[in-house]
């Protein structure tokens, strides 16, 4: 069976691309061929969709080639003794207390302390695995780079940016992959330290007049780890040591693994040359999680500290928590942790309303016409320029941002937000919609221009 499984899988490697391969294909098992009814071994259930929905015509013909009659394919979530999650037994003994700081701490780990007089600490967090990252839609590419800089570090991704917003998960796949890396080969050094401990570190080192020393325990490295580059801003002394360091590295092929928030060339007074380098191998990033990706985050969740909670549950959080990663599992802990309490299930607490999920709902109400009002001063026009029929660039901008912001944070239909801003039709909304949310994947200063225009709303 190994072998039918080997053989086919060689075929289905040849018809995608290696990316999607090693994502999606690379830790799966053939359990049983019996009747022609095919049962494929998967890490978990977001695989199912995925593999399902993109890959199942691929996945029987391959089969077929190797003569292995067809029926059905089913795809099931099994863990092996190596990777099997226990679920975690709660007592009656168990404090409340004790129970949500478990809960907090399986969610945001804490990191160990930054660098000090040596870098026998890697400042991982052994908590941050490959195996409890939750592969989804928005995030595959990167998760793919990151198992190819385990299996060859150095080589190919090398530099790896990673950036996206806060909550996305940067600081846990960069840490995994870090821990793999030791996993693999105990005497591979490894030192994971956020950009602000690098700063303070070395401005200490100078003070000390050490900064000669600081140097040469990075260069001792297989691998370094920055997070959160993006407040290097108006450090020039720390660029300078950073961009040196940096540079003895890439030369002796040491892996370098770079997290921020936004694009080197999009951080203010950011060396050129520094900014260059960091995407010398490309950028990936990670995006706000799809339904369906939220969906997977939670099942394992509830699979990994050993929580019953109902798919109905699960679907509604994910529907109403909108904003990122971070805010949907620390608002699956509090029902978790509700329910315990007051002896009701989860979707119990949801129907009865003890319990609200929308973490976008803000201190206070805001109208439709105080948006368009807020939209137009922040771009300096008048209410009446934004909802003029001007296909000015920066006119249109606005009118565009007033339109995104009435969709998604008063929920406002289509047809309404047409009214409000003066257009024809729901088709131009949605258009308008569409085109800032591609947007804001790659373009931070508009961005950070709808936050501080929220912020205006709701402050």
């Amino acid at each position: 069976m190994y072998d039918v499984w080997k053989n086919a899988l060689a075929e289905i490697e040849q018809q995608i691309s290696s990316a999607n391969y090693s994502t999606w294909f690379q830790d799966t098992s053939l359990i049983s061929t019996q009747n022609g009814d095919i049962k494929i071994n998967v890490k978990n259930t977001f695989y199912v969709k995925q593999l399902q929905n993109r890959y199942y015509d691929i996945i029987k013909k391959a089969l077929e080639n190797n003569n292995v009659p067809v029926k059905t394919i089913s795809f099931e979530v099994q863990t092996t003794n190596r990777h099997k999650i226990r679920p975690r037994e709660i007592t009656k003994d168990t404090s409340i207390n004790n129970h949500l700081n478990e809960i907090r701490n399986s969610i945001h780990p804490q990191p160990k302390n930054h660098l000090n007089s040596s870098l026998s600490e890697t400042g991982l967090n052994q908590k941050y695995t490959l195996d409890t990252f939750i592969v989804g839609s928005n995030n595959d590419l990167a998760f793919s780079a990151a198992k190819s800089i385990i299996d060859s570090p150095g080589t190919r991704y090398n530099p790896f940016f990673l950036y996206g917003g806060p909550g996305l998960g940067k600081t846990h796949l960069v840490q995994a992959i870090g821990n793999e890396l030791i996993r693999r080969n105990p005497n591979y050094r490894v030192f994971y330290t956020p950009i602000s401990h690098f700063y303070s570190d070395f401005i200490d080192s100078i003070q000390n007049g050490k900064g000669k020393e600081f140097n040469r325990k990075f260069q001792k490295l297989d691998c370094l780890i920055i997070d959160d580059f993006q407040l290097i801003v108006n450090k020039e002394k720390s660029q300078e040591e950073f961009f040196n360091i940096f540079n003895d590295l890439y030369q002796l092929n040491k892996q370098i693994i770079v997290t921020s928030d936004r694009l080197p060339n999009q951080i203010k007074t950011v060396d050129e040359r520094l900014a260059s380098r960091l995407t010398w191998a490309g950028a990936f990033d990670l995006q706000l999680p799809k339904f369906e990706d939220k969906c997977a985050i939670l099942r394992a969740k509830a699979e990994q500290i050993g929580a019953e909670i109902e798919e109905d549950a699960i679907e509604y959080i994910a529907e109403n928590v909108n904003t990122n990663i971070r805010d949907l599992e620390g608002k699956f802990s509090t029902i978790l942790l509700m329910s315990e309490v007051r002896g009701l299930t989860p979707l119990e607490l949801i129907q009865n309303g003890s319990v609200s999920v929308d973490t976008t709902s803000k201190m206070r109400p805001v109208s439709p016409k105080q948006v368009v009002e807020k939209v137009a001063k922040y771009y300096d026009l008048s209410v009446a320029e934004l909802k003029s029929k001007s296909r000015v660039s920066h006119i249109m901008l606005a009118r565009q941002v007033a339109m995104f912001l009435l969709s998604k944070e008063l929920k406002l239909s289509t047809n309404k937000v047409a009214s409000e801003v003066n257009v024809k039709d729901h088709t131009t909304v949605m258009h308008g919609i569409k085109k800032i949310e591609k947007s804001l994947k790659l373009n931070f200063t508009l961005r950070d221009q709808i936050e501080e225009i929220k912020e205006r709303l709701y402050g």
